[in-house]
């Protein structure tokens, strides 16, 4: 029996991928969570197989989250869902641990594979990811800047683009101000983004966040 949990901030979200899984004798939910933190809680008493992750959270954010789970609990799977498209951040996720990406709109058959090949220890690849995948090995496509991006630059990268400040991201990843000041310095380096606002306007005009946050330009 493979044990789901599902983390996503929509009750009906939840709901529904809840009851595209309960006539699978092979997969039980064991737990549905609106947030990473209450994940991270849940984790130290409850046991699963596999996380069912969405990307936006409140709070710790769903890089965040398949960070510390890697870190503390290797033997579990994550599966990421996430209502952007493969092309804004399947790579990156999949690079930094993740066992699979699938988008919310995803057929039923399609949610029940992927669970059952990441649960036996394969990756699930959709088409479109197996054909970025392709594309980058063989350099066919543009290999887009945050895509090169490490799991804690994505980190970074993602909270300054949403307007966070250096010193509430600092206190989020318990790390210091200096540090994170350090990695706003690299990103812009290594994006070619001079402010924290151009960081915003990449982050939505591919995608990776919505609506624009207003933060000042530093």
């Amino acid at each position: 029996m493979t044990k789901i949990m599902i983390v996503d901030d929509h009750e009906i979200v939840r709901r529904g991928f809840k009851e595209m899984l309960q006539d699978e004798m092979d997969i039980q939910v064991v737990e549905e969570l609106a947030s990473g933190e209450a994940l991270i809680e849940h984790l130290r008493t409850h046991q699963c197989d596999v996380v069912l992750l969405d990307i936006s959270l409140p709070g710790q954010s769903g890089v965040d989250i398949l960070r510390h789970i890697r870190q503390r609990y290797d033997h579990i799977k994550v599966l990421i869902l996430s209502s952007y498209p493969e092309d804004s951040y399947a790579l990156p996720m999949i690079k930094n641990g993740a066992s699979g990406y699938l988008c919310k709109d995803c057929e039923q058959h399609e949610l029940i594979s992927a669970i059952r090949l990441v649960a036996a220890g394969r990756r699930y690849l959709s088409p479109k990811t197996s054909e970025l995948l392709v594309g980058e090995a063989f350099n066919d496509s543009e290999t887009l800047p945050h895509q090169q991006l490490s799991e804690r630059e994505l980190q970074v990268f993602m909270r300054l683009s949403q307007g966070e400040s250096v010193s509430d991201i600092a206190e989020l990843l318990n790390l210091s101000v200096k540090t994170i000041s350090t990695y706003r310095t690299r990103l812009k380096e290594k994006m070619g983004l001079g402010s924290n606002a151009e960081m915003a306007t990449y982050a939505v005009r591919h995608g990776l966040i919505g609506d624009k946050p207003g933060i000042e330009s530093i």
